[in-house]
């Protein structure tokens, strides 16, 4: 969940910055499973987007925001005054809205995915109550199928409307990538920085094959777009100086370090005082920590505002005290389980960890770069290294599987964390979503994309 914060804790060398990764790290029994996800509102009768204040006499996003405040108890975040989201301070869960209005859950860290499942029917079910008087439901795709770029709400957050001024500077979607696309988010911990570092290269070479097993975003404007993961492309076009795999996580001397030279070498956005966000974009945040900004007199750098520049980075796996696995489209439920339980299986467990560094220890950085440039349009039918993703895909979900059964975390019926991955075996015995929307659209659904807002519902 993106909750910019503001305090006192002036920082001043590189060291405090390294510190504040360092303290991610973890003893193993510690640690945990976070899943983020999005989904974009849309008003039933016509099928059209739900602004903040709501329209044609409807509510809107703040109506849901104020609802769901009510059903959970949870705490508002504002922006000058306007509910923008939500936090539980005791679980550490909360509610945020992306900029075109995609309704974010950020799950609470917890143990296992048999609790994530619980989280996310807990979610749902509240979210019924609330927006089903409002005449509103929620698509279960990785990027909005119908409205027009300039069509889509921009939700009230200073924040987004730097980025939205920044944007149209640097590559050619950034717009697109704030108003019009969704993903499904797995955090997890590291027990060091040797860990940081072998769990960091294994999920990042992962990511384009995870992209491909996820594909979920084939329809733009109204029509197909030629690709399987459209949200994934559009990262590709979007600024070049915060995306990308980050070929220097696989080099030699990797390191805590590495990663925060390599953030403070990304332009800035604003710096965030009391209620007020500044607009500093393209500043530079090593000559703000040793000397300020010419555009703020006298501010000097804080902690918080080391945490808030971390969230303005994304790249396809994020280092904040934790990882961030964010390569795959927003899909149906049992999709947004099988991310957390992927990568779990995968990172979690020793020799799992190790199986999966073997599998893409051998990858040149250019093959990487090429994988992730070929799999939004090809899925699966990619190659790297002279091998199908398709083979790879089946070999880390086997390796995946293995580690998630030696967890051995069992619900009420007696199942394992690995039950969560059949979708994604599926996926494999047949076709991913993407494909399958695909068929929908060229036969059943006879070219009409309306029907996307009857089927590929919540």
């Amino acid at each position: 969940m993106t909750r910019d914060i503001t305090d006192s804790i002036p920082i001043s060398s590189r060291d405090e910055l390294i510190a504040y990764l360092e303290q991610g790290a973890k003893e193993p029994t510690q640690f945990r499973i976070g899943t983020e996800h999005e989904k974009i509102p849309f008003y039933r009768t016509g099928h059209r987007p739900v602004p903040y204040e709501g329209s044609f006499g409807q509510g809107g996003i703040a109506n849901l925001l104020q609802g769901m405040q009510k059903e959970l108890g949870f705490a508002p975040v504002t922006d000058r005054s306007r509910i923008i989201g939500l936090y539980d301070p005791a679980s550490g869960a909360g509610i945020s809205l992306e900029p075109g209005g995609q309704f974010e859950l950020s799950g609470a860290p917890v143990e296992t995915v048999h609790q994530t499942e619980a989280e996310l029917d807990a979610h749902f079910a509240a979210l019924k109550r609330v927006a089903g008087p409002l005449g509103i439901d929620f698509l279960a795709l990785g990027m909005s199928p119908k409205w027009r770029r300039e069509e889509t709400p921009l939700m009230p957050k200073q924040r987004y409307a730097i980025m939205v001024r920044h944007m149209s500077k640097v590559g050619t979607l950034g717009l697109d990538m704030m108003l019009r696309t969704c993903t499904v988010q797995a955090n997890f911990d590291f027990s060091s920085e040797a860990d940081m570092v072998k769990k960091f290269r294994v999920s990042l070479a992962l990511q384009p094959i995870a992209t491909a097993l996820f594909a979920n975003s084939p329809f733009t404007d109204g029509k197909l777009n030629g690709f399987l993961s459209m949200r994934s492309e559009i990262w590709r076009h979007t600024d070049p100086a915060r995306t990308g795999m980050l070929p220097f996580v696989f080099e030699p001397g990797m390191s805590f370090e590495r990663y925060v030279d390599y953030a403070m070498s990304v332009p800035m956005y604003f710096v965030k005082r009391g209620d007020t966000y500044h607009d500093v974009a393209g500043a530079d945040f090593r000559r703000f920590l040793q000397d300020g900004l010419s555009e703020l007199p006298g501010v000097r750098a804080t902690l918080a505002d080391w945490i808030n520049h971390l969230t303005t980075i994304f790249p396809e796996v994020r280092l904040k005290n934790y990882l961030e696995m964010r390569g795959v489209d927003a899909g149906r439920s049992s999709f947004l389980l099988a991310l957390p339980a992927l990568f779990t299986g995968l990172l979690y467990d020793p020799s799992a960890l190790d199986a999966s560094w073997d599998i893409v220890k051998g990858w040149s950085a250019r093959a990487r770069e090429q994988l992730r440039a070929d799999v939004p349009r090809l899925g699966l039918a990619a190659m790297v290294e002279g091998r199908p993703a398709k083979e790879v895909a089946r070999q880390i979900l086997d390796v995946s599987r293995l580690g998630l059964a030696k967890r051995n975390r069992v619900n009420a019926q007696g199942r394992d964390e690995s039950s969560y991955l059949a979708p994604l075996y599926k996926v494999l015995e047949e076709t991913n979503e993407a494909e399958r929307l695909i068929g929908k659209f060229k036969a059943e659904w006879m070219g009409d994309i309306e029907r996307a807002f009857e089927e590929c519902v919540y």
